[in-house]
C-alpha cells in the first residue's frame, strides 16, 4: 500500500466533558492512536515512518461516507449505541461495511462497537453480554495470531462494554479472550482487523466515562470503586496501533 496510507474514520458517536474538550471527536483519539503505531512500527520495524493521511466522517448525525476510491481503509469507531439497533443510520452503517467487505482492496479496522458492526455484517450473532459489563484495564489472553499481530505474548486494554460478538465468523482467526467476551479481536488478511477493547482510550478518558456512569446510576458503588483502582494500570493501545498500521502495509 502506498504512503500516505488513506485512513476514513467513520465517527459512531462523539464524546461528552472534559474529553470532547481536548479532543473534540474521537477521530482526533484515533488519529493520535495510529501516529503513535506508526511512530513504533518504523521504531521497532526499522522501516521508514509510513506517512498518514486521516479523515473524520460523522455517521450518526449526518451520515457522511467516503468514497472506496480515496481511501485505503475505513476504521469504525466505539459507541454508546447498541450495534444490535435497527435505527437507520445503523442500518446505513452495516451496509457500508459489507460494501467494503464485498471488495479486495479498502481493509476495515473495528474497534468496540465497530468490532461488533463487522461482526453484525458478517452474520454472526451480536446482542448483550449475559455477563455483564467489562470495563476499565483488563487482560486480554491472546492466540498465537494475536501474540504475532500485536507483537506481545500478553495485552491489556481498556474496556467499556456489554454488548459482544457471540461467535467467530467462519472467515476470520481469532486474536484473543477474556472470562467475559470470547471475542476479543477477529482478522483476516488483507480484509479486517477488529478488537473489543479500547486501544485509543487512556486513563483520563475511561476515568471521566466511569464517573458518568457512576452518577447516572448505570455502575453501583462497588462497581465504579474496582473499575477505578484499574484505570491507571498499564495498557497495550500502542501496540494495537502499531498491528493496525502493519495490517494497512501487510502484501
Amino acid at each position: 500500500m502506498k504512503s500516505p496510507l488513506r485512513i476514513a474514520v467513520l465517527e459512531c458517536d462523539q464524546p461528552v466533558g472534559r474529553t470532547k474538550e481536548k479532543y473534540g471527536g474521537y477521530g482526533n483519539l484515533f488519529k493520535e492512536l495510529l501516529q503513535a503505531g506508526a511512530d513504533k512500527v518504523a521504531e521497532k520495524d526499522g522501516v521508514k515512518r509510513p506517512e498518514l493521511d486521516v479523515t473524520k466522517y460523522d455517521v450518526v448525525d449526518t451520515e457522511v461516507y467516503p468514497s472506496l476510491d480515496n481511501v485505503d481503509a475505513v476504521l469504525l469507531t466505539g459507541s454508546k449505541y447498541n450495534s444490535f439497533d435497527n435505527d437507520p443510520w445503523i442500518l446505513k452503517l452495516v451496509e457500508f461495511t459489507k460494501k467494503v467487505l464485498q471488495q479486495d482492496r479498502v481493509r476495515l479496522i473495528g474497534v468496540c462497537f465497530g468490532h461488533q458492526i463487522i461482526g453484525r455484517a458478517l452474520d454472526v450473532k451480536v446482542d448483550r453480554s449475559d455477563k455483564g459489563w467489562e470495563i476499565s484495564v483488563v487482560p486480554v489472553a491472546l492466540t498465537q495470531k494475536g501474540k504475532a499481530l500485536f507483537g506481545i505474548e500478553h495485552m491489556s486494554l481498556h474496556q467499556m462494554h456489554r454488548d459482544i460478538v457471540y461467535v467467530y465468523p467462519d472467515s476470520v482467526e481469532p486474536l484473543g479472550h477474556t472470562d467475559r467476551c470470547e471475542v476479543q479481536g477477529m482478522y483476516a488478511k488483507g480484509r479486517l482487523i477488529t478488537v473489543q477493547g479500547h486501544p485509543e482510550f487512556n486513563g483520563d478518558v475511561v476515568s471521566e466515562l466511569l464517573d458518568r456512569r457512576h452518577e447516572q446510576g448505570i455502575f453501583d458503588n462497588a462497581t465504579y470503586e474496582e473499575a477505578m483502582s484499574r484505570v491507571r494500570k498499564h495498557h497495550d493501545g500502542v501496540a494495537v496501533g502499531a498491528a493496525f498500521i502493519r495490517f494497512m502495509l501487510e502484501d
